[in-house]
């Protein structure tokens, strides 16, 4: 065989495998451009974008061309490809153009398009060019006009689908009133018929605790909660040599039936030399501040079947008995509520039981509740002590049935455990136990979020939820209209509320109060009032004067839409708007869907167009979803805030993700299997007892590549400026590296604005600490500018908030990121202490 033959059958050779690569890219392009134009043919009829639809009539004939090896069809794909880059480019730049985040905006639109236009180049050498196209083009042509008609075709039923705003108007409820008249203290400050005669012990004297710097001897920090330490050891200038001074392992993590259920949320606190820490299964650990050390252990063997939505100990509470021999047991105590709902105190310096604390060193938080089940009714947020009362609610799994435990508030003597008062919404205040075979009421809002106290005023600031059922109202009597997610000063002196302010009116959407106000003494033109600080999960921030409620800036009435949904009759028409400051962005676009390719964002245009959405507080929906924005998840939740009183700033980390929900009707949904504490509900929420179950698509995320269907940032965190309200700096915070499609951490580096959980603490160095985030990252921020000085990975997800204090001369900051199940991250065990290091 001649070399020149050889060389002919090489080339035929190459020139096959090309034409064949050329042939199957045609295809891929022919499928993508059939999905486009069928679904943008789809969206047309839905009133959206008709980019999907001319731009897979383009990619079908492109890919047809190329199936025949026809250059002209990579150059109709290039144009194509051009066309998509000026059309994403004035898109994602209609509403302006912020360059710091909005290129994530590109990514669906850009990425894919450019990957397949670097396949189409590969493919050049194999493909002809052909003069006379009459007949390709014709083909082409024929089969994109098919794909048309038969869309057009199927699209009438689209065209049909209900859009926002268009159900008929019905008669609306009147609004609840957002803050009830101020109460007079003094003339209140008596105990009620029905409650326990010495209720009233007005002698009580505040507590007395460390100061934070040194120590950090309450959940919040101080006793007004600010999150805020005046240490400055480590400031701006030095904070990016922060080293691990020492790490413990608490030896409590997931076995068994527990898997994919921790969510320690753990902020130990810090008195004297040592630190305490609560592990999710609610172990008590000292451990020697400036070692790590462990001095020891106490383990109330809590079982598994109480663990709730999940395995949390926030925290525990620390208190000290005054004029007591320092030397007896239990002078200094640390009182903890657990998972299976026991209110517990031991000793701070042996971890041995308060024998003379209720019986034998517990009480038991069940009394008077009636029927519960494991896990129903758990105590996750750290006691609040004021005036020597233990003040405990508790959560109650939502949405479970209508019939649930009560969300009653008590008050207990924290040296004896004494029951002193229970707050009973149902039964108007303050009273007493249950009579033998009664209850308190049942299914009554619940404070399963961290109290607040002031010791000078005597009250403790309740944030309240909703009953069980959170998407379904009609139910509800008038005095949970009036009370549901608002927060409540209630006198510990006598168990009776003095003021509450409601943030939402008759909420159907789970907003309910999730953050620990704090207590500042707020700037005014008069001098200082005393106020405290109210985030919200719908993105508002109140300032309320904390002795009678009433908001220092203005809170206006809005009107909202009522109509459309299942629960038209029920709705309120205005709901209450800060006129401080608020966290909430614009109302979502179409503009705004993401995805991982334009097919995916397309997905979530037509269900964006398919849904019942009127702007914030929508009216939940059954015969289509409706979108909540922002979800239940936030705006601001249990991390709550920071405040710097040396710099004036409030600092607060917060959520910018929309929940995907839909009312399903009772008979569907048992149908479907949805039942009360069924481990195979899913994304539902079963609500038993009511009309409906609910279906959740928390994050709204895109069916198989597990995406979020609104584009980033998801998580930000903002600096305030405390007296006026008006933003000094908001910059989204948390990489992508440990997000990605499918589930696959990306690896990516980039700020993309992730979800969080947990809170910041600010020092008095000028710093921000804060995790929070699903990177797994633990950063510290400059806090008047918000830039990044400092970050470190951690070994588990740091869903949680840290604390600073200095034991022998130095400052640590300390972090316990043990990780959560709803936000997946990785689980730990790993409490770790930073610090500059040692000279």
């Amino acid at each position: 065989m001649s070399a020149s033959t050889s060389s002919s059958i090489d080339h035929s050779r190459h020139r096959g495998v090309w034409g064949w690569y050329a042939a199957i890219l045609g295809a891929l392009l022919a499928v993508i451009g059939l999905i486009l134009a069928l679904g943008g043919v789809y969206l047309i009829s839905l009133g959206g974008s008709w980019y999907y639809a001319i731009a897979g009539v383009l990619l079908i004939a492109s890919g047809l061309m190329l199936i025949a090896r026809y250059r002209e069809g990579a150059w109709l794909y290039a144009l194509t490809w051009l066309g998509t880059l000026v059309w994403a480019v004035w898109e994602v730049t209609l509403d302006g153009w912020q360059p710091e985040y909005d290129w994530w905006a590109l990514v669906p639109r850009i990425v894919a398009p450019t990957v397949l236009l670097i396949l189409v180049a590969i493919a050049w050498p194999a493909l002809r060019r052909r003069q006379e196209l009459r007949q390709p083009m014709g083909v082409a042509a024929s089969v994109a006009l098919a794909v048309v008609v038969v869309a057009l075709g199927g699209g009438d039923a689209g065209a049909q689908t209900p859009q926002p705003g268009d159900a008929a108007p019905a008669a609306t409820a009147p609004a609840d009133e957002a803050a009830a008249e101020p109460r007079d203290p003094a003339a209140e400050a008596q105990p009620a018929d029905n409650a326990q005669a010495d209720t009233a012990t007005t002698e009580r004297q505040p507590d007395v605790l460390p100061p934070v710097g040194e120590d950090w001897p309450v959940y919040g920090g101080s006793e007004h909660a600010l999150r805020h330490s005046p240490l400055d050891q480590i400031n701006v200038s030095n904070v990016a040599k922060l080293e691990k001074a020492w790490s413990f392992h608490t030896g409590d993590l997931p076995q068994g039936d527990t898997e994919g259920l921790y969510s320690p949320e753990n902020t130990p606190i810090k008195v004297k030399d040592s630190l305490f820490v609560c592990s999710p299964m609610n172990q008590i650990i000292a451990l020697d501040a400036g070692s790590g050390k462990e001095i020891w252990l106490y383990d109330p063997h809590v079982p598994a079947d109480a663990i709730p939505y999940g395995a949390t100990c926030r925290g525990v509470a620390y208190h000290v008995q005054p004029q007591a021999d320092p030397d007896a047991l239990c002078t200094e105590r640390l009182v903890m509520g657990t998972l299976d709902a026991r209110l517990i105190a031991v000793d701070a310096n042996t971890g041995q039981l308060c024998t003379g604390f209720g019986n034998n060193g517990m009480v038991d938080l069940t009394d008077g509740l009636g029927r519960t089940v494991p896990g129903w009714y758990a105590n996750t947020a750290a006691p609040t002590i004021v005036r020597g009362v233990v003040v405990m609610g508790a959560q109650v799994s939502d949405n479970e049935e209508a019939d649930a435990p009560s969300g009653v508030i008590r008050g207990y003597d924290v040296v004896t455990g004494e029951f002193l008062w229970a707050w009973d919404l149902g039964q108007g205040g303050a009273v007493g136990e249950p009579a033998e075979g009664e209850t308190y009421t049942r299914s009554t809002p619940n404070m399963w979020t961290n109290a607040a106290g002031d010791q000078e005023l005597g009250y403790v600031y309740a944030p309240l939820g909703n009953a069980s059922s959170d998407y379904w109202g009609p139910s509800r009597s008038e005095a949970e209209n009036e009370y549901s997610s608002s927060l409540v000063a209630i006198d510990v002196r006598t168990g009776e509320d003095v003021w509450h302010f409601q943030t939402v009116h008759r909420d159907v959407w789970d907003y309910d109060l999730g953050s620990q106000v704090s207590l500042v003494d707020f700037p005014t033109a008069d001098g200082t009032v005393p106020a405290l600080i109210l985030p919200s999960k719908q993105g508002q921030i109140y300032v309320l004067d904390r002795r009678t409620g009433e908001s220092l800036f203005p809170v206006e009435e809005r009107e909202v839409t009522t109509t459309g949904g299942a629960e038209t009759d029920y709705m309120s028409p205005t709901q209450p708007y800060s006129t401080y400051a608020a966290l909430t962005k614009p109302d979502l676009k179409e503009t705004d869907m993401w995805g991982m390719s334009p097919i995916d964002q397309m997905w979530c245009r037509i269900q964006y167009h398919r849904a019942h959405y009127t702007g914030q507080f929508t009216p939940p929906s059954a015969d289509r979803p409706f979108i909540q924005y922002p979800g239940y998840n936030g705006g601001s939740d249990w991390g709550s805030a920071s405040v710097d009183p040396e710099r004036g700033i409030l600092l607060m980390n917060y959520n910018d993700m929309p929940n995907y929900t839909q009312l399903v009707p009772r008979d569907e949904a048992e149908q479907k299997g949805v039942s009360s504490f069924s481990p195979d509900n899913g994304k539902y929420a079963a609500m038993k007892g009511s009309p409906y179950a609910a279906w959740v698509n928390a994050g709204w995320r895109v069916p198989g590549t597990g995406l979020l269907c609104k584009q980033p940032p998801y998580g930000w965190i903002r600096g305030i400026d405390l007296s006026t309200g008006e933003t000094l700096w908001d910059h989204p915070f948390g990489s992508a590296r440990n997000n990605g499609p499918f589930g696959i951490p990306s690896g990516l580096p980039f700020t993309i604005g992730t979800p969080n959980n947990g809170g910041p603490i600010t020092t008095g160095g000028g710093l921000t600490f804060i995790a929070a985030t699903t990177d797994n990252r633990f950063r510290a921020f400059d806090t008047e500018t918000g830039e990044e000085l400092w970050a470190v990975d951690l070994p588990a997800g740091g869903q949680t908030t840290p604390i600073t204090y200095a034991a022998g001369g130095r400052q640590y900051v300390v972090i316990y990121p043990g990780g959560h199940h709803f936000m997946e991250t990785e689980v730990g065990d790993e409490v770790i202490a930073y610090a500059l290091p040692e000279q």
